[in-house]
């Protein structure tokens, strides 16, 4: 065993004698780490929305209509046919005041105080297997329709981003104000 050891060492100590003596640097690996990212491809990934104001959100528009043949294209496979739960989601309406209530239904109508969140969600993560391949006029689309199976906005919809950002959604209020002093409350506990 402990000829194993001063073997081991031996061979350690002659692959670091072999380097120095090279004049390789082992301050720092001989690797690559990418290139810079251009302009351009940071614009891709650079799509904030403000949910509560709807800063960032793109131009374009989408009918309740259009959303339901999109939908029917390319979320039913997950979300089901009409969007009432398929084999990946549970459904994306009703609930709408289920907050005030021990049997909580979690879809976008009875959850977000914001209506822009479901725009942003959808640009940036559906469909599942290939996020963000949705135009915006799609996502708009897709975000009325879901909106009127709620019953948040009519059948003849038509989202755009102010239409989206007037929407007052249903649970609006229900959120209690973040006050930990780690958030840039007003508050402080005390020694801060």
């Amino acid at each position: 065993m402990q000829s194993l050891k001063l073997a081991l060492a031996t061979v350690v100590a002659v692959g670091f004698s072999g380097a120095v003596m090279a004049g390789t640097d082992l301050s720092r690996p001989n690797v690559s780490y990418g290139k810079p990212i251009s302009q351009q491809d940071l614009a891709a990934w650079d799509i904030d929305i403000s949910t509560s104001d709807g800063k960032g959100l793109p131009e374009g528009k989408g009918s309740v209509a259009e959303g339901k043949t999109i939908f029917a294209e390319k979320c039913v496979a997950c979300h089901g046919e009409g969007a009432k739960g398929g084999p990946q989601y549970g459904a994306m309406f009703g609930g709408i005041g289920s907050f005030k209530t021990k049997k909580r239904r979690l879809t976008p109508g009875s959850m977000y105080p914001y209506a822009p969140i479901l725009f942003d969600y959808t640009r940036r993560a559906m469909p599942m297997d290939s996020p963000q391949t949705l135009t915006n006029n799609e996502v708009y689309a897709l975000t009325a329709y879901i909106y009127n199976l709620n019953g948040l906005v009519k059948d003849d919809a038509v989202l755009d981003a102010a239409s989206l950002t007037a929407l007052k959604m249903p649970n609006r209020d229900g959120f209690d104000r973040d006050d930990r002093p780690d958030t840039d409350a007003m508050r402080c506990l005390t020694g801060c």
